[in-house]
């Protein structure tokens, strides 16, 4: 007779033979499992016993010129710029109280994601980057340091001040070149203002440019698919990111009541002989990385720990992952900011909403964040 851990392995193997796209996740445990601490924990003792000489510092700016179709991402679309002001402030308060709380020692990388951070106007960019400088211990341009741009709101004046400030890596999700695909995931836009866009991006001097594409929408073509990512090469980014498409509920495309396309591991394949050919390397499913380029990251997601500022961002310790509320909605995104903006100082020096690792758990993180990079 099997036993139920043989049943359970082959449950499994038919259940990955049968849909390798059935859900994804980029953290575990997942943000859903995320409750309310009670009581709330003060970051101190949060941070007293964790590694704090190799921290990654993530700043989340919840905000974006559109929300495309297949977003569930923690954003608020066109808000009014009084609502940007005091997220900026709220942060800034925020970003002085966590340092003093968690008494960092060095941090090792920096990303800025939303979002889009290049919403931002060059003048309220420059402000989050002085707060950096002014609240963690990091030797700006020394140091992994990556922006998230949109073909709509990068310009020159802004990559100046990216580069100014040490940013050594911009990523640009342009998803498609194909009209009737832009047209279907929600993202309108037009492939000479994503030209000029990269076209900027490369004169600026980036040390590396990375662009995202989607595979898998319902009605894409192969040939639409193929011309993207040869399109993509064409511009010899150094990282090019392919994502299979999901839809998730609350979203806009959510809301048709369509699939994504049941040809996505095809399409996978298609994409990826393509970069492989070109002279990439695989990093991980997602991720490929020119092979003449060398842009290795002192930061181990398995090990070190990552601290979150903003509303909607995650910080991550062995023992605790904790964050803002979360909300896909537009309306439940704009109250968890506005709770964010109207706090007081000390309220960002506790961790009140997130999830506890037993060693169990811990165990199992390791193993799942592993399988991503083999």
């Amino acid at each position: 007779m099997p036993t139920s851990s043989g049943k359970s392995i082959r449950g499994l193997e038919a259940a990955i033979a049968s849909d390798q796209y059935a859900g994804y996740a980029y953290a575990y445990p997942h943000k859903t499992s995320y409750r309310r601490l009670d009581p709330p924990v003060d970051l101190s003792s949060v941070w007293a016993d964790e590694d704090r000489s190799r921290l990654y510092l993530y700043l989340h700016m919840p905000f974006c010129e559109m929300r495309c179709g297949f977003c569930n991402l923690f954003t608020a679309s066109q808000p009014p710029s009084a609502l940007v002001d005091q997220t900026l402030s709220a942060i800034s308060v925020q970003s002085r109280t966590v340092a003093d709380s968690v008494n960092p020692q060095s941090v090792a990388q920096i990303a800025i994601g939303g979002g889009t951070p290049t919403y931002l106007e060059a003048d309220e960019l420059r402000q989050v980057l002085e707060m950096i400088k002014r609240d963690w211990p990091v030797s700006l341009g020394c140091v992994p340091f990556s922006v998230e741009v949109s073909p709509a709101t990068v310009d020159e004046t802004k990559l100046k001040l990216l580069m100014d400030y040490g940013v050594r890596r911009i990523s640009m999700g342009v998803q498609s070149f194909a009209e009737r695909d832009l047209s279907s995931l929600g993202r309108p836009q037009s492939n000479d203002q994503v030209h000029n866009s990269i076209d900027l991006i490369r004169k600026c001097g980036v040390e590396i440019f990375n662009l995202d594409l989607i595979y898998g929408n319902h009605d894409q073509s192969e040939t639409d698919w193929v011309r993207t990512v040869e399109r993509g090469l064409s511009y010899r980014p150094e990282e090019m990111f392919l994502y299979p498409l999901y839809i998730r509920e609350l979203t806009g495309l959510g809301r048709t009541g369509r699939r994504p396309a049941g040809n996505r591991r095809h399409l996978y394949e298609l994409g990826r002989d393509l970069l492989l050919q070109a002279g990439y390397n695989q990093i991980s499913m997602r991720m490929f990385r020119r092979n003449d380029i060398d842009y290795t990251t002192q930061h181990c997601c398995q090990e070190d720990g990552m601290i979150g500022l903003g509303p909607g961002a995650r910080s991550y310790t062995s023992g605790l992952h904790y964050s803002s509320d979360y909300a896909v909605s537009g309306v439940g995104v704009r109250k968890i900011i506005a709770k964010f903006c109207g706090q007081e100082a000390r309220e960002y020096s506790v961790a009140d909403y997130g999830v506890r690792l037993t060693h169990e758990e811990q165990c199992r993180r390791y193993l799942i964040r592993s399988l991503l990079q083999s």
